[in-house]
């Protein structure tokens, strides 16, 4: 009775902050609405919103707990500890299953595609310049533009890696705009493009892609990236070990075990365990409103910088590339692609692009996890 008690006077204390717990709560809910009712990002922003709950009830212990006069970490905070704060793990995993997940064949097909998935990068270059602009220090300004990624695990290990005071926010913000991806995208798309330029026709001839071209692929990219920029190396050779798990034919059940239980349940843990940077003192500033707006800026230029790329292109060649294939090269896999088909065939039901859009759908997959290593290696240059 006496906890209760205690923990009703906290949330009742508005002159002592109880009411940012009480905005934490309606943000939890919040969450765990858009996951249920609108299906957004379920496996993450679900936990996330009840992590949220959990580590801003008074006297949590979640976070810490004191039995017999010793205080010992709650679950959430050793977890957080443990699997993102000491060695970045959870993340890491979390690209095995991304890669055995994703098939490539529509990239080695149409190689071209990997400029898109470059170019779509852009927002995380100007969000940075704007969050430093905004007065944030270059920690935290570059863990900030990697929202940009449009991939949340990236978006996290940065944060995590550059010990950025805003993790928690940066990773509500990068899963959002996830999953906002089919409300954002169309807006900035149809704001650079013309009627005449979405309803352009790509024919689609695909180079023959054989089994040994899918399995050097991961290993070669892997060596080329580790090459250029190495503190990409973890987060891309994850993610193309889980791919060449899937494309290396002898390894069926791992590869099924890698993008069901274990994406899975690392998704699961890891959604819940970023709510250890949600805590209410932390999270309720004008800092996190200021990275939402950052965040919702570098989706947006990502997606103008893919498209501004292919109507570039389209000077310099005579078969025109439709420029929303430009902006499917995000790393929001395979949600843009689907995004971008469902507007060609709303502009021309006979426009077929989704093979050209997947191909750079999933170049950005690997663009953002390299963009993510040469920010740390960029920013470790003035620390």
């Amino acid at each position: 009775m006496d906890y209760l008690l205690e923990g009703v006077l906290a949330l009742c204390d508005f002159s002592g902050g109880g009411w940012k717990s009480l905005v934490m709560f309606a943000i939890g809910i919040l969450l765990i609405w858009l996951a249920i009712k609108k299906e957004y990002e379920p496996s993450l922003l679900l936990p996330m919103g009840f992590g949220a709950i959990l580590v801003n009830l008074p006297l949590s212990g979640v976070l810490n707990q004191t039995v017999g006069g010793i205080e010992a970490h709650g679950i959430i905070q050793w977890l957080f500890e443990v699997g993102i704060e000491a060695s970045e793990a959870m993340p890491i995993l979390l690209f095995i299953g991304i890669g055995a997940m994703i098939d490539f064949g529509p990239l080695l097909s149409k190689p071209s595609m990997f400029l898109f998935g470059a170019g779509a990068q852009f927002g995380i270059f100007a969000a940075i310049l704007l969050a430093a602009f905004l007065g944030f220090d270059i920690r935290d300004a570059a863990a900030i533009g990697v929202i940009g990624a449009a991939d949340g695990p990236t978006a996290i290990l940065v944060s995590q890696v550059l010990k950025s005071k805003y993790v928690g926010a940066i990773a509500v913000a990068a899963y959002s705009y996830m999953a906002l991806v089919p409300i954002v995208q169309p807006m900035a798309i149809k704001l650079v493009t013309t009627k005449k330029e979405r309803c352009i026709h790509m024919d689609y001839k695909p180079e023959s892609v054989t089994k040994t071209m899918r399995i050097i692929f991961p290993i070669a990219v892997t060596m080329i990236v580790g090459l250029v920029a190495p503190q990409s190396v973890a987060l891309v050779g994850f993610l193309m070990f889980g791919n060449l798990l899937r494309e290396c034919g002898v390894l069926g059940t791992m590869s099924d075990t890698a993008q069901n239980q274990l994406a899975n349940l690392v998704t699961l843990l890891l959604g819940i365990t970023i709510s250890f940077s949600m805590k209410a003192e932390d999270f309720v500033t004008v800092e996190t409103v200021m990275i939402m707006v950052i965040g919702l800026f570098a989706f947006v230029m990502d997606t103008i910088g893919g498209v501004l790329l292919a109507k570039f292109m389209n000077l310099f060649t005579k078969n025109k590339i439709n420029p929303m294939v430009g902006g499917a090269g995000i790393s929001a896999f395979p949600m843009s692609s689907r995004v971008v088909q469902k507007l060609a065939m709303e502009e021309d039901p006979t426009n077929i692009i989704i093979m050209h859009a997947a191909g750079a759908n999933v170049s950005g997959q690997i663009a953002s996890v390299v963009a993510g290593g040469l920010v740390i290696n960029l920013v470790s240059q003035f620390l």
